[in-house]
Parts: C-alpha cells; structure tokens; sequence
C-alpha cells in the first residue's frame, strides 16, 4: 500500500500503524499535447535556448545522481539492524548510560512503532515538511536558501533534509562545498536503498538529541524519564528541537532557548495541518517538567571505555555492566567541576578531573575526565582520570616514604633546606622554594607538610633515584616506565608523568596502613541471556609497614606543619581528619590536590588538555577546592573513624630544632610522634651555653661572665645561619680571653653513625647510595674503609656501591681527617 503525502488529508499518527513503504509511484496525467506544424524562426531559436536552459538546469542534479550511484550505501545501514548497546549501571543498578558497541550500532534503536504518535510530526515540521515529497535533496528548499543567500549575502535558512543530516551522522563530511556535494549524493543513495519508513527509524535512533544522548529514546528517558512511547506533544516538540544543537537548546543549560525553538516547532506543526488548532493551544500551555536526570554527564569517558573493553567478554555478549559508581557522588562530583570552570578560566585552564575512591573496597565511586566529554572546544573528550601529567610536589610523601623505609627517617629527621645544586641526567639543577625562601635546618614534618623543594631533593639524592622508583612502582606507578637514570633525583618534584588514578589509589594504600588494592570499577557483567558473573575482588599486597603508614598519615594531617607553606586553615583543613597533599608541576601546567580519611581517598587534576600553563595558580588555589568540596561530598553520611592506628605510634619530647632529645640548653621543645621502636637516642648537640662578656661576647669559662644559649651548626648550614642572624658558636669573641685553640671542621653527614642498610634481592646488581658531607675547605676527598677516594668540589657527593659487611667512612681536607662514621650492609 502506498503512503499517502502528508498534509493531503493523511493523520500523521497513523503513520507508525504502516507497513513499510518506498515513496508512492508519481505517474503522468497524460501525454505531451500534439502540435500541428513546424516551429521556424525565432520560436525555433527560443526553444532551443530553452532546451539548453534545462539542460544547464538538470546537468548538477544528473550528476549528483550518477555521483550516488557510485556511492556505496554505509555499513551501519547496509546490514540488519541489532540492538547492540550496552547498558552501564550505578552500583545500585540505576541507568547511567546506553553505549553503543559495534561499528556502526545505534546508541538506542527504535522503530516508530516504540515512539509516540507525535514525534514524527513534530520531527517533519521542525525539520523537513517535505519530507514524503522529496529523493533525499530538496530542490525548492535548495533553491530558496541559495535565493535567500544572494539577497542577504548571509546564510538566512538552511537547506538539509532529514535523509542528508542522517548521511551526515554516519559519514562526517568536511565543511566544504565538496563535502556538502558528497552529503547530498549519499542522501540520494540512502533515499534509492531504503523506504521512507526505515529512513526515519535511522534517525530517530542515531541522531544527537542532547548532549551525549543519541537517540530519541535515550533523550526520553534522560530528560522526561519515560519511554519515547509515552511523549505528549509538548515534549515531543521540545525533544525535536534539540538536533538543530544539541548543547545549545540543553534544557538544563539554556531553558529559555529550548522553550523558543518548542514554540516555533509548535507553530509550524499548525502551519502544516500536522495538528489542530486546539491540539497546539493545550501543547503551548503545558509547562515543561523536566525528569531528575538518571544519566550522568560526567560518567561519559569511563561509561565508554568499560563497554568497550567488556562489551564482548566472556562466551555472549554483554548486556549490562554494574560499575562501582555512586550516582549521588557522581553528579555531586560532575557539579563540583561545573561549579571550578569560572574560577579556573580565570587562571587560564579550562580542564578538570575527579577521582573518590572507597579505602576498604578499592571501588571507585566517583569518576570525572572532564566537565563535559561532548565540549570539543575544551578537548572534553580526553579523559583526565588516565592521561599522563607530572605530579609536581604530590608525589612527596613516597619519597620520604622510601627514606622512612630504607634509611630509618622519621618525622624529626633534620634535614637542609639550602641552596644546593644536583646532578641530572645531561646536567644538575637548582631547585627552588615556591616562595623563594631557604630555611636551613627543618625537621622532616615542616620539610612534608610545607612542601619544601629542597630538603625533599636531598633525600632523593641520599636514596637514589633506583631505590626511590622501586619504591614508587611497589605503589602503583606503572606510568614510570623509563630507567632511574632518566628521571633522577627530579622525581622527587614529579618529574615524571603519572595518572590521577594512579596517584589517587597510592595515596588510598597510605590509608590502608601500607596495602595496595587495584582499583576495582566493575562489580558484575549480565550476558544477554541475562547470566549475572560478578567480577572477582583483588587482594590488597603490602608496599610499606603500617607504622611507617601512621606516620605519614600524621604528618599530612598535621595543620600546624602545612602553615608555613599554605598558612593555617587552608581548604585542605576539614571538618574531619584528612591527610592530603598538593602538586604544582614544571610551568604550571598541571595543579593537584589529593588527600584520604580512613574511609574515602579524593584526587583531583586542573590543567589544559593541550599542555598550555596555568596563570597565577598551584595546586592549593586550583585543585584544592575542588578536592574540599568533593571530600565533603563524599563523607557525607559517614561517621568518621581515626586516621590512623595510634597504636603504632610513640611520643618523645625533642628539640624543636635539631629533632634530637633535648640537651640542657634547648629551650624550645615539643612532643614529636615516632614509630614505635625508632625514638631517637642522640642529644641535641645544636644549642650550647656559652660565657659571655659584658658585651655579649663569647669567652671562656675559665673568665667567668654571664651564660647564653648559643647554636652551633654543622658547617653546611653556617653561611645560612650568618644571613639569618642566628645566635652563631663564635661570632664574637672576648680579646680579654681568647679561646685556648681553633680548629676547621668537616664531617660526613650521610650515612649516619650506626645506620643500617640491606641489599635488595630483587633488586639490580647495583645497589648504591650517596656518600656525602660538610667542609669549610674548597676540596676534600672521602676515606672508605682506609681507602681514600679521588678530591671532590662541593657539593660533597660520592656514589657509593653497596657491599655487604661493616663499613667506616671519614673525609680529610687541608690535612685533617674527620671522625669516621660506621655503618652496616646486609646482604640479600
């Protein structure tokens, strides 16, 4: 049976009751009228001159014919359509998104009989009115805008059929005169191959109706949360409206532009008969009642990778996937990241990413790649969560994790924070503060919690970059694929590239005491007989002791310790204990902030996509808000427990400089927190009583005078003590009583008397650390185990291959030789 045209007396609404139908045969009325006689003279010219008019006029459209006899029809629609999405579900089995699989699957297939009566009326008169009526191309549209065109000198109204803008969803064209040629033939070919019928299902089901929705029904669903079926006139003119942009008439954006082009649809819809008069009034009146939406925008970059990689596992195809997903915090997480745009625009970044993890589980439960996967401009598509970025100062706490482990450091370690240069690969460098300022002396708690550049450097050089990656690697970093030698010592500063997620799950396994757990995203996979196989959980492996754990859990939760770098009460304070970290990397390119309760662990990224630096910013303006809000977010409804286990942890009162125990003359002292069974046992040697003069000049005792508290510093910190005006050992000195004698010093300061150290039996067959040391003289040279090395200039730095046994090192210089320091290497 024939299709009647519509606007001929035809119901649209019967259309979905039709069997499937090419356009009706259009045949002649009759036959050309017989003309007596022969035309001569100028009727003869002008009928040729008309000839050669339509010949020039139908020569384009004859080509465009043989063009599209030439096409081949595409894939997608060559075969028999199936219904190959894959439905991606909340952890409560909630719809997160319908993706489609397979080259050229349609994301939510419908056929008219699964779409309400209106929708294509509505459809024709927004737009193609002449829909019935037309091969594929419309030349009266065509020749209208082309007319329009040449008056305006501007594009007025456009020319494209459905059947073309269906082409040019499965064939993206260029934006070219060829292109828009090539899109023409193809719909002529689509329009040769399939019924009218058929070509409006394509549509209907692969089509953009919203950003990320592609299909009708899926649009239904999102926005109206109801089958395409159930659509009443009104919404099926406000769904029909959307191809024309699908992010510009987003209802949730820009209401007031969808609520126009409704209207327009709505009017045009009367203009063309395809409803009554009544019908458009009641449509016009009836507000739009838009649905909670149960999609979730920022699902998009992990909703896609997981049915690709799962959509054909296992022995049938896969149907449903359960992700570890927490809807709540997902759309808390996507509007967290809407929310930073402004603020981040204004620094110069336009990306952001998130990441919250569950600590006992290793489920993720939020997953952001970037504001918006469909925003092209911003690169939206690239996914933030798994890229590779340099993580700046946020890979901080594993360095002195690895000291903590290897070298027996705990939070009262001194360490220097000076002006020093390092040996790279190709080179050294100069590493700087953020605030350009050198502190000299500081306890390992102010050096992790502040940030400080320096001191964090130095104990990657007294590792070693092999030992420091080993160690980053045990956590999860498989990211860092190139040699230690290529990194350095840098890598203290993330120089190296790394992936939010990576970093995010490191920080989650500080919060499980020291055990690493793979993030889990899948809990179950339904094959499409409706078999339900659950993914099998991972087992958590330990990469550092739990007191080691506690400890850094205590230093990154410690306020006091962040105020000389970020100033107290700073967004990483919180209602509730929480550990966290930011990073700032090389040129500002990338900002993190990162951070864990005993509960949940929050990463999160700001940047550009495309590399380009951020102005004005680091890691705890950018991304540390974000990272606020979302903790929040995501210790919402849960009860806090401890940090960490304070059981694994001592108290000792030491010197507030030197992190020794308290000498006589220390004066400022504080409780420090230790491992339990690593309290320090040495006395602080730093600050001494000295006679003084009535000038405050320092002499013997044997002359008497009054007593001051003096310091005394390792020869490496005495140029800074001097600019800082310290109280300096032998600044002044009395000439009444000089000092009986004076000697130069020099001294190794790495390794430490006593310490310990062990080969690594998985390790390479060179194990080293670096030797080094403090001396006033321009030269020294080290002395191991009674031999002497080759002089070295400063800085006093000696690789030193590991060997199993007791050792004994001293450095000599102008003649004098230091006291040894003794150490031990066990073997593997």
């Amino acid at each position: 049976m024939a299709l009647p045209l519509l606007g001929a007396g035809h119901d649209p609404r019967a259309l979905r009751a039709t069997p499937d139908a090419r356009r009706g045969d259009v045949r002649a009325g009759g036959v050309w009228p017989h003309r007596r006689g022969g035309g001569h003279g100028p009727l003869k010219r002008a009928a040729h001159l008309a000839l050669a008019a339509l010949t020039l006029l139908l020569l384009p459209w004859a080509a465009l014919v043989v063009a599209a006899c030439s096409l081949p029809l595409p894939d997608a629609l060559s075969a028999e359509r199936a219904r190959t999405q894959v439905l991606v579900l909340d952890r409560d089995g909630r719809l997160l998104r319908e993706v489609a699989v397979g080259s050229g699957a349609a994301e939510s297939p419908v056929s008219l009989d699964e779409v309400s009566p209106w929708v294509v009326p509505a459809l024709l008169a927004a737009e193609d009115g002449r829909f019935f009526q037309h091969p594929g191309v419309d030349p009266l549209s065509l020749t209208r805008a082309l007319a329009q065109m040449a008056v305006e000198r501007r594009v007025v109204s456009g020319a494209s059929t459905l059947t073309q803008q269906l082409a040019r969803t499965l064939v993206p064209r260029p934006r070219s005169v060829l292109g828009k040629l090539r899109e023409m033939a193809l719909a002529l070919r689509i329009e040769a191959s399939l019924p009218k019928r058929r070509i409006l299902e394509e549509y209907l089901s692969r089509v953009e109706f919203g950003p990320g929705l592609v299909g009708i029904q899926a649009a239904s669903r999102s926005y109206f949360g109801k089958p395409a079926a159930e659509l009443d006139l009104s919404e099926a003119a406000a769904l029909v409206s959307m191809p024309r942009g699908p992010s510009l008439y987003d209802p949730r954006r820009r209401p007031q532009l969808l609520e126009r082009r409704r209207l327009r649809v709505l009017s045009r819809l009367e203009a063309l008969s395809l409803a009554s008069s009544a019908e458009i009034a009641r449509a016009e009146l009836t507000p739009m009642r838009f649905a909670r939406s149960t999609h979730v925008s920022g699902a998009e970059h992990l909703s896609f990778a997981l049915a690709a990689r799962h959509a054909g596992s296992g022995r049938e195809r896969t149907r449903a996937l359960r992700t570890t997903l927490d809807a709540a915090l997902q759309k808390e997480a996507e509007r967290i990241a809407e929310a930073t745009l402004p603020s981040l625009e204004r620094h110069g970044g336009d990306a952001i990413s998130l990441v919250a993890l569950d600590n006992e589980s290793g489920e993720v439960l939020a997953y952001v790649g970037s504001p918006s996967y469909f925003d092209v401009e911003r690169r939206g598509a690239n996914d933030g969560v798994v890229a590779r970025r340099q993580p700046g100062s946020a890979l901080k706490p594993f360095v002195y994790a690895t000291a903590m482990a290897e070298l027996g450091y705990g939070a009262a370690t001194l360490l220097p924070d000076l002006p020093q240069d390092f040996a790279m690969p190709g080179g050294s460098f100069a590493p700087r503060n953020y605030d350009q300022r050198f502190r000299g002396p500081v306890l390992l708690r102010q050096a992790l919690g502040s940030s400080l550049n320096l001191p964090a450097v130095e104990v990657a050089s007294r590792v070693g970059p092999q030992r420091l990656l080993e160690m980053l690697r045990r956590f999860g970093f498989e990211s860092l694929e190139r040699e230690a030698e290529h990194y350095g010592v840098g890598l203290a500063l993330g120089d190296g590239e790394v992936t939010l997620l990576e970093l995010t799950s490191a920080y989650a396994a500080l919060a499980r005491g020291g055990e690493l757990l793979a993030p889990r995203l899948v809990l179950s996979r339904e094959g499409a007989t409706g078999a339900v196989s659950r993914f099998p959980e991972s087992s958590p492996r330990r990469v550092l002791r739990p007191e080691l754990a506690a400890l850094l859990g205590d230093i990154l939760s410690d306020d006091a310790a962040r105020a000389a770098g970020f100033g107290r009460d700073s967004v990483l304070n919180l209602p509730f204990p929480v550990a966290a970290k930011t990073g700032t990397s090389k040129g500002y390119r990338d900002n993190w902030a990162v951070g864990y309760t005993r509960e949940v662990t929050v990463g999160v990224w700001v940047g550009n996509f495309d590399g380009s630096p951020l102005r004005d910013a680091s890691g705890i303006t950018a991304a540390g808000p974000a990272f606020h809000d979302l903790m929040l977010g995501a210790m919402r409804g849960r009860t806090p427990e401890p940090l960490f286990d304070a059981s694994l942890l001592s108290e000792a009162e030491v010197c507030s400089v030197s992190g020794s125990l308290p000498g006589p003359a220390c004066e400022h002292r504080r409780r420090e927190r230790f491992a339990r069974g690593h309290e320090p046992t040495t006395t602080c040697e730093l600050h001494v009583r000295v006679h003084v003069d009535q000038e405050g000049r320092e002499q013997d005792a044997r002359c008497g005078g009054a007593e001051q508290v003096r310091e005394r510093y390792p020869v490496e910190y005495r140029a800074w003590a001097e600019r800082a005006g310290r109280p300096v050992v032998g600044r002044s000195r009395s000439p009444s009583c000089p000092p009986a004698s004076e000697t130069a010093e020099s001294r190794v300061t790495f390794p430490r008397d006593g310490q310990r150290f062990a080969l690594d039996a998985d390790g390479p067959a060179r194990q080293e650390i670096v030797l080094s040391a403090a001396s006033s003289a321009a030269r020294l040279r080290f002395v191991i185990d009674g031999k002497p090395t080759a002089e070295l200039t400063p800085p006093f730095r000696l690789p030193w291959p590991l060997a199993p046994g007791s050792h004994r090192v001293a450095v000599e210089a102008l003649g004098a030789r230091s006291e040894s320091v003794a150490f031990e290497v066990a073997g593997p």
